[in-house]
């Protein structure tokens, strides 16, 4: 995977795409954690770019979910 993933390239993928790299990134964090508990962390910078890396993907979903708001008439509407 690339080092710094650009607001744009993300924005061009779908929710669930964006989903599915987001849990892919917080996995690779926990192991980076995790590798650097014991010591063996090839490169400390790696945690701080993954770290960035998941909030702007957390950032561009919002966007999305801000871009297509459900309204409560709709959501009222959906539930009868």
């Amino acid at each position: 995977m690339k080092d710094r993933m650009k607001a744009f390239e993300l924005r061009e993928l779908t929710e669930q795409d964006l989903r599915n790299r987001l849990k892919e990134e917080e996995e690779s964090l926990v192991n980076l954690k995790f590798q650097k508990a014991i010591s063996q962390v090839e490169s400390p910078i790696k945690i701080r770019t993954t770290r960035r890396n998941i909030a702007v993907m957390k950032t561009v979903l919002q966007e999305i979910k801000l871009r297509h708001p459900v309204s409560e008439s709709d959501s009222l509407s959906k539930g009868k």
